[in-house]
């Protein structure tokens, strides 16, 4: 085993808690189980370092082992960094027929004609994802496979997700992608999070949605608390509309642990200053909202009475278009416009 493979597992190891271990390295499967109980897990990780490391040395496996159990632990893992969105778009007449072996087939050529010295690792994982880890490299220099780049695509989707790609490499991924998934653009999608499967669920409309009715009956609150029967009487109705309402707008039951909603504001100064009205750049700011859970925090607020209701279209449209930052743009002397960040 080399020096790269060495300082790959060595960094692996070290990420890996400690409790999680020894089922990491059974799902990875190139250890037996008389291999598997030669090792004493509650050792330091120094020590565990060194023994799977006597390990690979015998039995001589090189980067691509290494790298394959580090992408089945940040399969389990996935929360370890920011991930960004991107929607395939203007699918072609066999985008909803491309299966596993043709996308693995088409993906790693068409990103080996791009760009030399790349490595890519592909693996389906069981809810149908397909994750990809990318070393990259240059003309001049092999794989960095310290600095890797994960994507997340879901076959017969248009979605897909990636943490730690810069501005170098997304060309050359967004071109690999198009031609893999027979699409013919690829656009952002202006979702991003570090949870993984709260904007995966936000994107891909995976939670439970409440769509407005004509004639409703007001949805039952949740784990109500008794209070005065003569306070309950007279705001039941106003409460239960407020409930409706912000779920409509937010969505029931457990929502997405999305952890952010960005605002960028593009306005024309108003005002006596005739500096600052005739300012051909426009004055901009910036409001972020962030919370645990803010879409949770955002209905809770409407729910409550605390925002008022039926609940703006700039904070309904984070569910609705499944994205967490706008752009607000003010085109004239009218209200401000929302127009959509491509």
């Amino acid at each position: 085993m080399g020096d790269t493979p060495r300082r790959l597992l060595q960094r692996l190891i070290r990420r890996i808690p400690a409790q999680e271990l020894k089922p990491t390295l059974e799902k990875w499967g190139r250890l037996s189980q008389a291999q598997l109980q030669t090792i004493d897990f509650t050792q330091s990780k120094w020590a565990l370092t060194g023994k799977l490391g006597t390990i690979c040395e015998e039995r001589n496996w090189a980067v691509k082992h290494i790298t394959e159990l580090e992408l089945i632990y940040v399969i389990d893992n996935p929360n370890l960094g920011m991930w960004h969105t991107f929607q395939l778009m203007d699918p072609r007449d066999n985008a909803h027929t491309v299966e596993l072996l043709q996308f693995k087939e088409q993906f790693k050529s068409n990103l080996s004609e791009l760009i030399r010295n790349v490595s890519v690792k592909i693996k389906k994982h069981t809810d149908e994802a397909v994750w990809i880890r990318i070393a990259w490299g240059d003309g001049l220099s092999q794989p960095n496979h310290f600095k890797p780049t994960y994507v997340v695509h879901y076959l017969q989707t248009p979605y897909v997700f990636v943490t730690s790609l810069n501005s170098k490499q997304k060309p050359l991924l967004s071109q690999a992608l198009v031609l893999a998934t027979s699409y013919h653009a690829i656009k952002d999608a202006n979702l991003s999070g570090r949870k993984f499967t709260a904007i995966r669920d936000l994107l891909m409309r995976q939670y439970e949605q409440v769509f407005p009715r004509k004639f409703h009956s007001p949805l039952k609150e949740r784990n109500q608390i008794v209070t005065d029967p003569h306070i309950e009487r007279e705001q039941a109705e106003s409460s239960a509309n407020r409930l409706q309402m912000a779920c409509e707008a937010f969505g029931g039951g457990k929502l997405p642990q999305l952890q952010s909603a960005v605002y960028k504001l593009e306005t024309k100064f108003r005002g006596h200053n005739k500096s600052m009205t005739q300012r051909e750049e426009p004055i901009r700011c910036v409001v972020k909202f962030a919370s645990t859970n803010i879409l949770e925090s955002l209905r809770n607020c409407a729910s409550s009475g605390i925002a008022s209701t039926p609940v703006t279209p700039l904070l309904s449209s984070i569910p609705l278009k499944g994205r967490n930052y706008f752009v607000i743009t003010d085109n004239g002397p009218g209200p401000s416009q929302t127009r959509q960040q491509n």
